[in-house]
């Protein structure tokens, strides 16, 4: 019997796809689970639209992601911090920081754990911060920390 999963199944496949399983273990285990529906022909309409809306949504995310990164690029930001006579700040400067730096002074939103550091930033000084967008999208800002 051919079914269409509605999540992942160990031993099966991923959600979404369509698998040939025995009668018996759809009607007695997947069926009761929720864990599949039969492969009709309206139910295999209704997987391949929300497949197709899901993949026209990640493309179009993928897009802002970019057009986002354009925008990022050699962008500098300035984030005053109260330090000591050494040059070391009193406490650090987080992701999230950074995060409320860059929507305030470019005015370009991006989620704080979007915002990558290595370490938190404990001294004065140039930094360079990766943003990470997208899979695969990512964007270098540089972050200078000033008394």
């Amino acid at each position: 019997m051919k079914v269409i999963l509605l999540a992942d199944v160990k031993g099966q496949g991923k959600k979404g796809e369509i698998v040939n399983v025995s009668d018996g273990y759809a009607r007695n285990f997947l069926f009761p689970k929720n864990l599949a529906q039969e492969a009709t022909a309206q139910n295999l309409n209704s997987a391949q639209v929300k497949q197709d809306a899901a993949a026209h949504r990640k493309a179009v995310e993928k897009k802002n992601a970019q057009e986002l990164a354009k925008q990022l690029e050699n962008k500098g930001i300035v984030i005053k911090a109260k330090c000591g006579s050494t040059g070391r700040l009193f406490g650090a400067i987080t992701n999230t920081e950074i995060a409320e730096a860059l929507s305030a002074q470019t005015g370009l939103s991006v989620d704080k754990k979007k915002v990558v550091l290595a370490a938190p930033i404990k001294e004065l000084g140039e930094y360079t911060v990766t943003v990470k967008l997208y899979a695969g999208v990512q964007s270098a800002i540089k972050v200078t920390v000033q008394e």
